[in-house]
């Protein structure tokens, strides 16, 4: 089954909703840049309405490894997704200071890209357009994936279901194609939820 990813939420209510529909992950932004971005407070206040079958990504961007491994080890997150072109000698330091899983993000631009997520070293790769810009990436460069993959970038309740059905990926990862005026919209998680669910037979 495809797993599920609503990423950058921001607000108890968002949460709320979460969990309701049970969504595999939710996402945290903990990049300072991002107009998602939440203090770590935060999200350990968040963190600690959600259901404890879902698991709390942090969705980082060329941060110390020290502070990842930190928000992992008190469990204000389950697990990191990195966005910043960290390389291998940055994933191996951050393994030596916890054993959580981290997730490596690339943009897909060529297919130079998708080999670099094959051979990345971390636990998991998302695929993307960009962070959190509501952009897709030409589908066809997937065909040269050799490992599971999250394929996030421009996905919405519209489209989905069709992604599911066409690359089959291991797991579907969405922000901004959940929001209406920059804000998570009810109707539009629980549309994506469930496109998802009905393409995979559940």
């Amino acid at each position: 089954m495809t797993k599920i990813k609503l990423c950058g939420l921001t607000r108890p209510e968002e949460i709320q909703v979460a969990n309701a529909l049970r969504p595999d992950y939710i996402g945290f932004v903990f990049a300072p840049k991002s107009r998602r971005y939440l203090p770590p407070q935060q999200a350990a206040a968040l963190r600690a309405l959600l259901r404890p079958e879902i698991q709390a990504v942090g969705v980082f961007v060329g941060e110390d490894p020290r502070v990842v491994a930190r928000l992992l080890e008190a469990g204000i997150i389950d697990l990191a997704q990195l966005h910043g072109g960290e390389d291998a000698a940055y994933i191996q330091r951050l393994r030596g200071m916890t054993p959580k899983p981290l997730f490596q993000a690339f943009l897909i631009r060529t297919g130079g890209d998708i080999q670099a997520a094959n051979h990345s070293p971390a636990d998991g790769v998302l695929v993307d357009a960009g962070l959190g810009e509501g952009q897709a990436f030409d589908w066809k460069l997937l065909e040269g994936m050799e490992r599971p993959y999250f394929l996030a970038g421009g996905l919405d309740p519209g489209n989905v279901a069709r992604a599911v059905r066409q690359l089959h990926p291991y797991g579907v990862d969405v922000s901004s194609g959940i929001e209406t005026a920059g804000r998570k919209d009810q109707k539009k998680m629980a549309a994506f939820v469930a496109a998802v669910r009905k393409e995979d037979g559940r």
